[in-house]
């Protein structure tokens, strides 16, 4: 029987045993294999975030803003990160990994460096896509959880590529899957319907910028300050809703 908040329950547990697998199998990979895997899974996200952004090539967010989606995207994006670089989200997340290890991977042979950025890339890569907050509102509105049971799937296939090369801190990021998607199944469950597609579609456009940011490290091209993008995500619904407002 579906309740409300399966979908978060089940992508925690395909996070949690994909990463135990990854973790068996990873100590037997050569090192030049695990980060072919890792490089591959970064291909697979820069796929994902080139998806994500057809809602600018689409009428519903050019009509509403008329026609200037790119641009309200682009100062979303650039306000986003200089908010973010700021507040020093990208050192704050290191910061929380850090703790997390203290915590949870005492002992553990993995070297901070590395239980960090296993942390932080896979947090990144299960909390900033559309799904992760589309189907968490979808969740909470009682429309079922279609999509977090999808997301759950990729997730734990990701879960096994990432634990495998990246080690113990991908296990970890299971907590703040659970805590990010289960507050917005409630936000989902507590508001009704919180924002208009308009705004769901500036939304995804500027998390498809992020995961694209996020591809490129993963890849080895460029190693971007991705945490520091993330207020975008706020910024871009909002900067639609004014410009509706004042036009």
């Amino acid at each position: 029987m579906n309740f409300i908040g399966l979908g978060t329950v089940a992508n925690v547990a395909t996070i949690v045993l994909g990463s135990l697998l990854g973790l068996a199998v990873g100590s037997r990979l050569p090192s030049r294999t695990a980060s072919a895997v890792t490089e591959s899974l970064g291909l697979v996200t820069l796929v994902i975030a080139a998806l994500s952004l057809r809602p600018l090539l689409q009428p519903t967010l050019n009509d509403a803003v008329g026609g200037a989606a790119l641009i309200i995207i682009m100062l979303a994006v650039i306000s986003g990160t200089m908010t973010g670089s700021l507040l020093r989200l990208e050192d704050r997340m290191e910061d929380l990994g850090r703790w997390v290890r203290r915590k949870l991977a005492r002992g553990s042979g993995d070297q901070s460096s590395t239980f960090v950025e296993g942390f932080v890339t896979s947090s990144l890569v299960f909390c900033v896509g559309p799904m992760a907050v589309l189907g968490s509102l979808q969740d909470g509105l009682g429309m079922g959880a279609d999509q977090l049971l999808a997301k759950s799937l990729l997730d734990g296939f990701a879960a096994i590529a990432f634990a495998s090369s990246l080690g113990i801190g991908v296990l970890a990021s299971a907590i703040p899957v659970g805590l990010y998607q289960g507050a917005l199944t409630l936000l989902g469950f507590l508001l009704g319907d919180v924002m208009p597609p308009v705004q769901v579609d500036a939304l995804t456009v500027a998390g498809g910028i992020v995961l694209m940011a996020l591809s490129f490290r993963l890849i080895g091209l460029k190693h971007l300050r991705v945490a520091d993008m993330l207020p975008a995500l706020l910024f871009a619904p909002v900067f639609v809703w004014c410009f509706q407002l004042l036009t």
